[in-house]
């Protein structure tokens, strides 16, 4: 009752987020590994100015954020395009439903992690990366579970 009148910020702190606006908790690191806060403060800066630690982010339950549908598009390029795999790659995964992007040795030239609130919403962004010039064929495969992400098991 307390909290009905609120402002509701929740798509803008998932955004957020979802972009690495998340902070390490010293402190409970601290308890957990017996370490004084001073030296992990320390080694977590030096992991981060050495480039080792890219970013912090949450982990989310997908379906509680409208985001339960997980589909790995797998797209194979043109031979002009290639020739310029980590440029079309890069361009794929400015895409807001695209988790992660990889370029892969194989049969297949990339692979995409899509997320989206349902099937339909992924057709919507499969449709936009079909109509792509470079993309010579692609193939989905459907998640209908996820177990483990980002090393934490759900």
């Amino acid at each position: 009752m307390l909290f009905d009148n609120m402002k509701n910020i929740k798509p803008k702190l998932i955004r957020l987020f979802k972009e690495g606006h998340c902070t390490p908790q010293i402190a409970r690191i601290a308890k957990t590994i017996h370490e004084p806060s001073t030296t992990i403060h320390y080694n977590i800066k030096k992991l981060e100015n050495e480039g080792a630690i890219k970013t912090y982010k949450a982990v989310f339950d997908y379906k509680k954020i409208d985001e339960g549908f997980c589909a790995y598009l797998f797209i194979k390029l043109t031979s002009k395009a290639g020739a310029e795999p980590d440029r079309i790659t890069t361009e794929l995964a400015r895409y807001e439903e695209v988790e992660s992007a990889d370029l892969l040795a194989g049969e297949w030239d990339v692979i995409l992690k899509v997320r989206a609130k349902d099937q339909d919403e992924y057709y919507v962004v499969l449709r936009a990366i079909l109509t792509r010039e470079g993309i010579e064929k692609t193939t989905s495969l459907i998640s209908l579970k996820q177990i483990k992400t980002e090393f934490v098991l759900l």
